[in-house]
Formats: structure tokens, C-alpha cells, sequence
């Protein structure tokens, strides 16, 4: 099928879900789309996308369903109701569900989308706003390998590497694992950094040093630099990480699978919301173990951030 017979739609115009409408538009595919903020979608609309009234006219309109919001709320609020997309799902479409959710939520949702004579994909990715204007996303899919052939070349135009990885659940596992590790990885980092700096090494001469070693990963590369100059606005902030850890530690809790790290991390970035860090990119934390370790006394000589607006 090529990608002017594919008819793709999406539900979610915040950032992620504005991004992959960019790139499908360049790509050439039809595309829906709804927003819950309205003018959000509007430059979309003025570059081709037909604009959607509500998420059930998305489903109608298209073969492929892409949802990409923020959380659990926020998904109800568009797959339910006589306007959802549930409502709007078509015999043979496919409905591409790419937020951060449970393993255990997305394959109740199959189910669902099934009675609709419909089928699911579990289709999380791997990047930032950044990665995904590159065109440098990795595509996690789990679910039907014919329902994923059918949409890998709208998956090819959002990213840059695309793996159906198993069945339905096992790609949302695989998300929280990534999160899981990141955000371990960050705390950890953001330690030894602050244990040097209180021997007092220079903190700049610290963080430069550490990310040239054998430890820095390339996320730690990316996101660390940022404990000096912060982003313009927080890709991933406090509260968005804390919601992936949690979903991680109750997928473990449910599985017997112990997580030791994740939930230090998880109390970690905890003392950080309480020293009033929720919307800054969740680097942020190295404020947090600096100002407990008494190097940093008044968070608000922090720079600040400015946050950005990953809801719908």
C-alpha cells in the first residue's frame, strides 16, 4: 500500500503526536487530526491535514489510528464516549495506540478494539521532541505482524528504525524499561558528580570528565549537559518520569520481578518534587541530591525552565 493509499490519523497534537503529523504530512500520507486544544492544530490543517471535530471522526476517516497523549486520563478521555475513538473504529482499521501506558491496559484495550472488527498495535517509541525531528525515533511495535506490515511505512516516516518486537504488551514493556533504566542512569550520574563536587572538584570540570569516560551512555551525553545549561523547556519533566516509573514498579510488582533501582530512583526524583522541582526536565534531579548534600543551598538560584506542553 503506498502512502497516499494509506489514510493515517492522528489523536494528539501536543508535541510528540505534532511531530509525527509533520512528518507524515512530508511523507505524503492523507492524515486526520484532533487536538483537544484546537489552535494547536491548526498549522497542521493549513499544511494539508483534514481537521477533525472529534476523535471519532479521526477513526472514521482512517486505516491507521495513531493516539499519542500524555496518560491514562488523558487516553480515556479520547478512546470513550459516543465521540471517542472506540466509537469510531472501522471493520479492518487499525488503531496504533503509541503513548506511555501499562502492558496490562494496552492488551484490555485489544480486546476492545477486536469487537470493533478492528486490530491493535502497542506501538511506544524510543527518543525526544529532538529525536523525532530528526527522524531518528526508534518504533517499538508489538501485536499482529499483518496489521504491523500494513502500517510500517507510516511507522517508517515518524522514525528512523522500526521492530515489531512481539505480542501486544511486550512493547510497552519494553518502553518502561528503557524509562526504567534512563532514569536510574540519571540519578546515579547525577550522584557521583555531586560526591565529587563535594570533595571539591570543579563541577563543570566533574561532569565534562565523567561524560568523556566509559560511563556516559549517549542518553547520559544528551540529557546531562543540561545540569549546567538548562533546555528551553523540559523535553520530559519531573512528573512525566515519575508517572513511567511507576507503571515500571507496578509492572514489576505484578510480574514478581524485583526492582531495587527503579524504585530508589522513584524516592529520588520524590525529594526532588518536594524542593519544588515538577515541570523542569527531570535532570533537574541533580539539583536535588546537590541540595541534599548541602552544595546547593536556594533552588531558585537554579536557572529556570520553562516547560513543554506534551499534553493534547
Amino acid at each position: 500500500m503506498s502512502n497516499k493509499q494509506l489514510r493515517v490519523g492522528i489523536v494528539g497534537l501536543g508535541d510528540m503526536g505534532g511531530g509525527m503529523a509533520e512528518r507524515l504530512l512530508a511523507a505524503g500520507f492523507p492524515l486526520t487530526g484532533w487536538n483537544r486544544t484546537r489552535s494547536k492544530a491548526e498549522r497542521f490543517a493549513e499544511r494539508g491535514m483534514t481537521h477533525a471535530a472529534t476523535p471519532r471522526e479521526v477513526a472514521e476517516r482512517s486505516d491507521l489510528i495513531i493516539s499519542m497523549v500524555t496518560d491514562n486520563a488523558a487516553l480515556d478521555a479520547v478512546l470513550e464516549g459516543p465521540d471517542g475513538v472506540l466509537a469510531g473504529l472501522q471493520p479492518g482499521s487499525i488503531f496504533a495506540e503509541m503513548s506511555t501506558t501499562s502492558p496490562t491496559r494496552v492488551r484490555a484495550l485489544a480486546e476492545r478494539v477486536a469487537e470493533r472488527g478492528a486490530q491493535l498495535l502497542d506501538a511506544p517509541v524510543l527518543g525526544s521532541i529532538l529525536t523525532l525531528r530528526q527522524g531518528n525515533l526508534l518504533v517499538m511495535v508489538g501485536g499482529p505482524r499483518d496489521a504491523y506490515e500494513r502500517a510500517e511505512p507510516a511507522f517508517a516516516a515518524i522514525g528512523s528504525t522500526v521492530r515489531h518486537v512481539g505480542e501486544v504488551g511486550q512493547a510497552k514493556a519494553l518502553k518502561l524499561a528503557a524509562n526504567l533504566n534512563l532514569a536510574v542512569q540519571v540519578v546515579a550520574f547525577s550522584e557521583g558528580i555531586v560526591l565529587a563536587e563535594k570533595m571539591g572538584v570543579d563541577r563543570t570540570v566533574a561532569l565534562e570528565t565523567l561524560l568523556g569516560g566509559v560511563i556516559a551512555s549517549p542518553a547520559l551525553k544528551y540529557r546531562m549537559p543540561f545540569v549546567l545549561q538548562p533546555p528551553d523547556y523540559a523535553w520530559f519533566d519531573v512528573s512525566m518520569i515519575q508517572k513511567d516509573l511507576q507503571l515500571a514498579l507496578d509492572l514489576g510488582r505484578e510480574l514478581g520481578t524485583p526492582l531495587g533501582t527503579g524504585a530508589s530512583a522513584q524516592e529520588t526524583f520524590s525529594a526532588a518534587r518536594g524542593f519544588g522541582y515538577t515541570k523542569e526536565d527531570f535532570a533537574v534531579v541533580f539539583h536535588a541530591v546537590a541540595k541534599a548534600a548541602g552544595i546547593e543551598r536556594d533552588p531558585a538560584s537554579i536557572p529556570p525552565y520553562a516547560s513543554a506542553d506534551t499534553k493534547s
